[in-house]
């Protein structure tokens, strides 16, 4: 019987090892989303404390993520992601040793959340371009979509419901050292990477050729890389970008959506279900937790099944389709309806993502992996706290449901200009992936 599709990454001893940290590293991350919050209160701490804390964190991880795909390109992408693990048991057991002699303040949490946000600056390059070298190109899609089904499952909802019952029953120092069981754990398994094929990032010319043209370009390359600046490298990547239309359009949709998706989803949503459902702040997490379901649904989908010919224009499609049921959600008055609103985009959301993340491993030069995918990360975070600080003021002069349905609408528009503007439908054709390695090898079992 042929193994499914979804888990066939699980075929390569490497990917197993670091899927297995990588579960368990998320698992306490979600675990200390919750318990984070819960420490602050128990210091004496509000909202503005609170704040202050997440927001260390997200300035570590936006500052830094730049660097992060250049150190991924220049670094062993195995050493980083190592490296990153350490660090991120060095901060949790500190905090937690702090914690049980009372000694713990606000600012050691703020400096712990600023350096676990620089850990995820430099880790998620590291990731991104470290699976084209321990997987075949026809077992990516099902790898990310793995994660994106783990991710929503581990981080958004077992994490945090574990370290919820931690803090009730025990307390949030308890929590917190269950987050730094989970980091060496982590830690340990990482170790068990192998070091052979790991050692040096991935070398390449302008696109993916044969081992052996690779080879033929390693010298040179590992030498550019080694004498070049931190800005020529980040300018090696950007003009890539620029010049690569599918990437950079994809890129300017990916910073439009967030601008009017983030905002309303997170500052506008909880007032929705409040005002037209009559609800609390179970049913605003319960229908957070059925988006998640949603997320990790389609991410699992679309794992099982192979990446599509038109893969530019389901991404797209998926994307720009699955905002369309925001538009509404601002004149909702039933609980399911909105859930089924916030599942179908959650599950879009996921299929696009996949596709998105294999395409970047596919389809982008390996020396180039860590630092495009740095950028995608900083384009998706850069306007997030904007959405955000925009959606309440924008609450006080116009009607909610005008609110929502700009965001459902919009989404779709930019997706159709950038897909033609880019000219998607053709490129996906000029460049076939959906059958590629399947008939290599078969063409080669044949000779």
């Amino acid at each position: 019987m042929p193994t499914p599709k979804a888990l066939r990454p699980f075929a390569h001893r490497e990917y197993r090892v670091l899927i297995a940290a990588l579960a368990i590293s998320i698992f306490g991350s979600g675990m200390w989303a919750v318990a984070m919050v819960y420490q602050v209160i128990h210091l004496g701490g509000g909202p503005l404390e609170l704040s202050l804390v997440a927001t260390a964190g997200s300035v570590g991880l936006v500052a830094f993520v730049l660097a992060g795909g250049i150190a991924a390109d220049r670094f062993p992408q195995r050493l980083l992601i190592i490296a990153v693990e350490g660090a991120n048991l060095a901060v949790i057991a500190g905090i937690s040793g702090l914690s049980m002699a009372g000694w713990l303040e606000l600012w050691h949490l703020a400096v712990g959340a600023f350096v676990l946000g620089v850990g995820a600056a430099f880790f998620f390059p590291a990731y991104s371009a470290i699976l084209p070298r321990i997987l075949p190109p026809e077992d990516l899609l099902a790898a990310n979509g793995m994660e994106g089904t783990m991710r929503p499952t581990l981080q958004q909802a077992a994490g945090p419901a574990v370290a919820g019952i931690l803090v009730a029953a025990l307390s949030p120092t308890h929590a917190v050292t269950g987050v730094a069981v989970c980091h060496v754990m982590a830690f340990i398994i990482l170790n068990f990477l192998g070091r052979h094929a790991l050692e040096a990032p991935a070398n390449g010319s302008e696109a993916r050729g044969s081992q052996a043209s690779n080879s033929q370009h390693s010298g040179v390359a590992g030498t550019r890389r080694a004498k070049s600046s931190f800005f020529h490298d980040l300018r090696e990547g950007v003009s890539y970008t620029v010049r690569t239309p599918w990437l950079l359009w994809t890129l300017l949709w990916a910073c439009i959506s967030v601008l009017f998706l983030i905002g309303p989803i997170e500052v506008l949503l909880p007032f929705v279900v409040r005002d037209q459902l009559g609800g609390d702040s179970r049913m605003f997490g319960f229908l957070l937790a059925i988006m998640g379901v949603g997320g990790a649904a389609g991410s699992l989908v679309t794992a099982s099944l192979r990446l599509p010919r038109r893969y530019l224009t389901v991404m797209m499609a998926s994307w720009g389709v699955g905002s369309l049921p925001l538009a509404a959600v601002g004149i909702m008055d039933s609980f399911w309806a909105l859930a089924a609103a916030l599942f179908v985009f959650g599950a879009t959301g996921s299929v696009g993502m996949v596709i998105w993340g294999t395409l970047l491993q596919r389809r982008v030069p390996p020396h180039l992996l860590g630092r495009v995918s740095s950028l995608d990360f900083f384009v998706s975070l850069a306007l997030m706290p904007v959405s955000m600080a925009l959606a309440g003021p924008a609450a006080e002069v116009l009607p909610i449901w005008l609110i929502f349905l700009v965001t459902g609408a919009v989404c779709p528009i930019v997706a159709v200009i950038a897909s033609i503007v880019a000219k998607m439908p053709q490129d996906e054709l000029t460049h076939p992936l959906d059958r590629a390695p399947e008939m290599e090898r078969a063409t080669a079992a044949g000779d």
